[in-house]
């Protein structure tokens, strides 16, 4: 028998979704499953997903959590992904709600007291089920209390003898942070909130948890795996990612290719594939129509699909775009997040409608069409620990303009170098982005030229397996770090 892995995760595509995580949440428990592991993923029961008409039957379980002073309750629902069992942590008090994590306008005000709730559920849950794990593999800050309560509140218990935590961190900038005031919300003894362990700077670091009291971490690429340990991408943690350097892993994201494939995806208009690019043009000409651009048959066609969000770099793409617009291109942009960006992109679009048309949406259909139908895809980012779409663009022959900075730099190799397949910019700044853009612009003019790129990215692959196999190793290792200590 493999072994036995419970994935513990605040949001899993398809059922519900804000960025990265959940498409690893979603995809990773599959791929472990055809590795011989009996996989179990808990995640909570949102509004989303009760939207969403889901299958789901009640299990007759309820798990008592004890909260400070009071007992919460949770009703555990299952569904299920592609054979793997998923527990549903139903509590409408926190998770009933129209977003995940929290408004525009900002987090919810209760967001420790309800991902604390969910920690302390996802661990009785294990115990009700009799499930004995030998890992569970926790992701970012909303799971980031389990490995501290296994060492604290449910120390010795036999239910976890022989557990082992992994903690993977998609985006280290989302840490959880909270006051010290609500420390008693957590439950754990005082003697845990010291620079060893959660406080950081006078608050409470959830992330720093995962971090400190887990036997393994990883984080979704190489590159960003070194970049955390430094000043500039870091935030505040790189001394003590220093620390436990032996137990930091980087695994890049791997691709759901039966999702994410020209040749068989079935919201496009007309499929394509390296062999037979002729259906882009047909998705190109239904994208178009959906952004409302009217353009010459050459005038390639730049995409974005993005996170509105400090790091996807729209403060360099603001300040590019009025260099941008003088060049022969428009450009189509899909995006939700801070209102902050959604203003700068809409005030953007105003100035330059024949040219730039921005949606103020997360429509997972009109991504599709846009990786389809796009000539180019830009991603600007700041920092980047994976990225899923350069991946993707990749595979639907979409080349990809990107900064050269974590998982983006993993992924894409840039023209000049042999084997090519986007375009890669170090600085981060307007001039480099515009500069990058005009050179992809350049080689666009040669037909032959760009097709030969085009398919030389349709050739890679990044797929789940590979991954697994990885995440395999790192669980074996957290196996082996629990034995000795």
């Amino acid at each position: 028998m493999g072994l036995t892995v419970v994935i513990a995760a605040s949001e899993a595509a398809p059922f519900a979704k804000t960025g990265g995580l959940a498409d690893v949440a979603g995809s990773l428990p599959v791929a472990l499953k055809h590795l011989g592991c009996r996989v179990i993923l808990i995640m909570p029961y949102y509004r989303e997903v009760a939207a969403k008409g889901f299958e789901v039957e009640p299990t007759g379980l309820e798990v008592p959590v004890n909260m400070g002073r009071r007992t919460v309750r949770a009703e555990v629902l299952l569904g299920h992904l592609h054979g793997v069992p998923v527990y549903f942590i139903k509590r409408d008090e926190f998770f009933d709600r129209s977003y995940l994590y929290g408004t525009p306008e900002g987090d919810y005000f209760d967001n420790l007291e309800r991902y604390a709730f969910f920690s302390k559920a996802v661990l009785e849950i294990i115990k009700l089920r009799d499930l004995k794990p030998d890992i569970i593999h926790c992701n970012d800050w909303q799971t980031g209390l389990i490995p501290a309560y296994l060492n604290d509140t449910y120390r010795g218990d036999p239910a976890f003898a022989k557990t082992a935590t992994v903690f993977t961190i998609h985006n280290i900038a989302y840490q959880g942070q909270f006051a010290p005031s609500l420390y008693d919300t957590t439950g754990l003894g005082y003697y845990l909130f010291n620079p060893e362990g959660l406080e950081f700077w006078g608050n409470l670091n959830l992330l720093k948890s995962g971090i400190v009291f887990s036997e393994a971490i990883t984080t979704v690429s190489e590159a960003y795996s070194r970049e955390i340990q430094t000043p500039e991408y870091g935030y505040g943690l790189e001394g003590v990612l220093g620390r436990r350097k032996s137990d930091l892993f980087g695994i890049l994201n791997g691709v759901d290719y039966t999702e994410w494939d020209p040749e068989t995806d079935s919201t496009l208009p007309h499929n394509y594939s390296a062999d037979d690019l002729k259906g882009k043009a047909a998705c190109r000409k239904k994208l178009l129509k959906a952004f409302d651009l009217k353009l010459k048959a050459r005038t390639p066609l730049i995409g974005m699909i993005t996170r509105l969000a400090d790091q996807k770099g729209i403060d360099i793409l603001a300040k590019a775009m009025p260099e941008l617009m003088k060049m022969e291109l428009a450009m189509a942009i899909l995006g939700s997040g801070d209102r902050r960006y959604q203003e700068i992109l809409a005030d953007l679009a105003s100035h330059y409608p024949e040219r730039l048309s921005v949606k103020i949406a997360f429509n997972s259909h009109l991504s599709h069409l846009m990786e389809a139908g796009a000539d180019m895809f830009l991603m600007p980012s700041r920092y980047e620990p994976c990225g899923l779409n350069q991946i993707y663009s990749l595979k639907y022959g979409t080349v990809p303009i990107v900064r050269a900075t974590g998982g983006l730099d993993d992924t894409v190799r840039d023209y000049s170098e042999e084997g090519g397949t986007g375009f890669k910019f170090r600085e981060y700044s307007a001039e480099a982005l515009v500069e990058k853009v005009r050179e992809a612009l350049q080689v666009f003019t040669g037909k032959k030229e760009w097709v030969e790129l085009q398919k030389r990215g349709m050739k890679e692959s990044f797929s789940w397996n590979e991954a697994a196999r990885k995440y395999m190793d790192v669980y074996k290792a957290a196996k082996a770090r629990l034995h000795k200590s």
